[in-house]
């Protein structure tokens, strides 16, 4: 599946498109970072070894308006996501191997224990009142 890239308009399209049940992966950049222009590529190296899963691409200075409040202090950051449930939001390493694991992970994880993982300390609490992705585009989309 490839990779998804948020643009000025596709907010709807991409609501739909992640809209279902599937995991989602969102990498968090911008433009101007070196980092994340050579983090693209092992991005969608990812995308392919996870067909399973939604992956979205998303500068956060061109759609500050539609992320809120969303506080990204470094780059890359991911969001990962199942259902409504947010299970990751944080910067990693620019390395494939570290998101490979991180996303294999969260994986792994059934249901009951995805939520309790997400309601085990405040940090994730606020993971998912404020960095719930499905729920920004589709108020981005109303």
């Amino acid at each position: 599946m490839p990779v998804l890239t948020l643009n000025a308009d596709n907010h709807t399209q991409l609501a739909h498109a992640i809209g279902d049940q599937r995991w989602v992966v969102a990498c968090l950049c911008a433009a101007w970072c070196g980092t994340c222009g050579s983090y693209r590529a092992t991005f969608e190296e990812l995308a392919g070894r996870h067909p399973d899963k939604q992956f979205v691409w998303i500068d956060i200075e061109d759609h500050a308006d539609l992320l809120g409040d969303l506080d990204v202090e470094n780059f890359p950051t991911l969001l990962i996501q199942r259902e409504e449930t947010v299970a990751f939001f944080g910067t990693i390493l620019p390395d494939a191997s570290v998101a490979q694991r991180l996303i294999v992970a969260q994986a792994a994880l059934d249901a009951a224990e995805l939520v309790a993982q997400a309601s085990s300390s405040a940090e994730r609490r606020d993971w998912q009142q404020n960095c719930n992705l499905r729920s920004m585009l589709r108020n981005a989309a109303d």
